[in-house]
């Protein structure tokens, strides 16, 4: 039997492609994570990311309550082509009262009963799974385009944190080595960036640079004013 875990941010069921590429960015987000699936080796493959990877061969109720899903607060049902499964596993995790569920669908039919029985729907592929984590993990980061492996196009909402600043007082290009590549403000897009230009909370800044930076840039968005 599997021990009931403490409540989790995420849970994944299935590690298909979709599954593995959502569960590494989570991870390499900071987030913790469950995944479940019935193969042994996609198992064994992801536990270097995760001491809770759970192999469970049939997505019961029962086996899944087992597992520690319901702990989770967000799960995300990725077992797309097997249409009966993927729904009837979306049904026993809405069922239990987790408070989000996410479903990957292939069809829009599927999609439609899935949204019926109370599960956001979405029909991806691999890279927008990269982009779905980073919509999880963050209500700031707007879009998300990664270029490699290392660096990436993302548009952020700033906070209150740089209102009133100009762009040269910021200096996020110095402090965190991030290029400003547009700015939104008052449905005005400008991408000729004067250095006297004034943020304001709630623009949209379009930057480009290591993942890692952006990351950082948004933590430090999100902080305290100092």
């Amino acid at each position: 039997m599997l021990n009931r875990k403490p409540a989790i941010e995420y849970g994944i069921i299935g590690l298909g492609r979709f599954g593995t590429a959502l569960a590494s960015a989570l991870v390499e987000a900071g987030k913790e994570i469950m995944v479940i699936d019935n193969n042994e080796s996609k198992i064994k493959h992801i536990r270097h990311l995760t001491d809770n990877a759970f192999i469970v061969n049939e997505l019961t109720r029962e086996n899944l309550e087992e597992a520690g899903i319901q702990n989770c607060g967000t799960v995300i049902v990725c077992i797309g082509e097997k249409i009966d499964v993927s729904i009837l596993t979306t049904l026993n995790v809405v069922s239990m009262g987790v408070p989000r569920v996410i479903a990957k669908a292939i069809s829009t039919e599927q999609g439609m009963v899935l949204e019926k029985i109370g599960a956001e729907v979405i029909y991806p592929e691999q890279d927008i799974a990269i982009r779905l984590a980073h919509r999880l993990v963050s209500s700031r980061v707007m879009e998300y385009i990664a270029l490699n492996d290392d660096i990436s196009i993302t548009e952020l909402k700033l906070t209150s944190k740089l209102a009133g600043r100009t762009v040269l007082q910021a200096d996020i290009r110095k402090k965190f080595n991030l290029n400003i590549i547009a700015i939104e403000h008052d449905e005005n897009v400008i991408t000729e960036i004067a250095p006297d230009f004034v943020l304001n909370e709630n623009d949209i800044i379009v930057v480009i640079g290591k993942t890692k930076n952006i990351n950082r840039f948004e933590d430090y968005l999100l902080s305290a004013r100092k």
